[in-house]
């Protein structure tokens, strides 16, 4: 999981680069952002692989997990207002979930799509995505044909479906906590367990 955060004192420049959320934009788009982001933008980042997921959900929910990744990239840069795309249903919830890990003060604004709606949640979107996707690539050049590793992607089920078939366990570079996995992995012993009968 990639969290950015992206700090600007002013987002004209950004609207004027092209910036939208980074599902709107190809991979070449994002791919051309990104330098020009980071060198007229502040950046904060944080990356967490899949075992440390796995080892957060043990102590909080994923929605905790994302709000605590949040707070940690705005107390890196330290601004006085910051935007935030809201993962809860909730989005003044969610406000006041990262908040409560956040330790300084600071205005959120919380909203759904708010990566469609502010030129600095493109921006972070955008470098999030991008690091992502690199951290994807370095994967694959090690696992092989892995997918985008998103749950609607076909190659990334068949990877996982296979990698659990011949090891009876999920690779370890995808979440055990996530419920792509967990539902393979009952698939899969609803399927075995059917053998006996």
């Amino acid at each position: 999981m990639v969290i950015a955060a992206v700090g600007a004192s002013s987002v004209d420049f950004l609207s004027r680069m092209g910036v939208n959320d980074s599902k709107m934009l190809s991979p070449q788009e994002r791919e051309r952002l990104y330098p020009l982001i980071r060198k007229r933008c502040k950046v904060a980042i944080v990356v967490i692989p899949a075992h440390e997921i796995d080892a957060i959900r043990q102590e909080m929910t994923m929605n905790a997990c994302v709000a605590r990744a949040h707070a940690e990239v705005i107390r890196r840069l330290s601004p006085t207002v910051a935007y935030i795309d809201a993962c809860d249903v909730n989005p003044l919830r969610y406000a006041e979930n990262v908040k409560s890990y956040l330790g300084t003060p600071c205005e959120l604004v919380s909203e759904h799509h708010a990566d469609r709606t502010y030129p600095v949640v493109s921006a972070a979107s955008i470098i999030a995505k991008v690091i992502r996707d690199r951290e994807i690539q370095k994967l694959a050049r090690t696992y092989g044909a892995i997918g985008s590793g998103y749950p609607s992607d076909p190659v990334t089920i068949t990877y996982l479906n296979a990698y659990i078939e011949a090891h009876s366990a999920p690779p370890p570079i995808a979440r055990k906590s996530w419920k792509t996995v967990s539902a393979i992995l009952k698939k899969k012993a609803q399927s075995r367990l059917s053998e006996f009968f």
